[in-house]
């Protein structure tokens, strides 16, 4: 079944900069194979559910593994029957933009 997913998996209680335990988290996602786009916030994989949740929790030990608090933030959206739905969706918006000139 087709999943996708947003999610945010940070440390909690390591100070105010979080980028090097995300990039952590990042490179276990992108080592999984699976498309995923990561912005400021959240992450988005896609995927069947059990490949996503499998990499949700591998992305999440990275960090819980080495005695760190971590915080996951997750929403899903599962779609039967549809794949590719993290850039279908975007260009069904950009495209409806575009058709109103903006």
């Amino acid at each position: 079944m087709n999943t996708l997913i947003s999610v945010a998996i940070a440390p909690f209680g390591t100070g105010d900069e979080l980028a090097e335990h995300v990039a952590k988290v990042i490179k276990v996602i992108g080592d999984s194979g699976l498309p995923y786009q990561m912005n400021s916030m959240f992450t988005e994989i896609e995927g069947p559910w059990d490949d996503v949740m499998k990499t949700v929790k591998e992305a999440t030990y990275v960090l819980a593994e080495q005695g760190i608090r971590t915080e996951v933030v997750l929403k899903a959206d599962i779609r039967p029957g549809r794949t590719n739905t993290m850039t279908r969706k975007v260009d069904s918006v950009n495209r409806i933009l575009n058709q109103q000139g903006n």
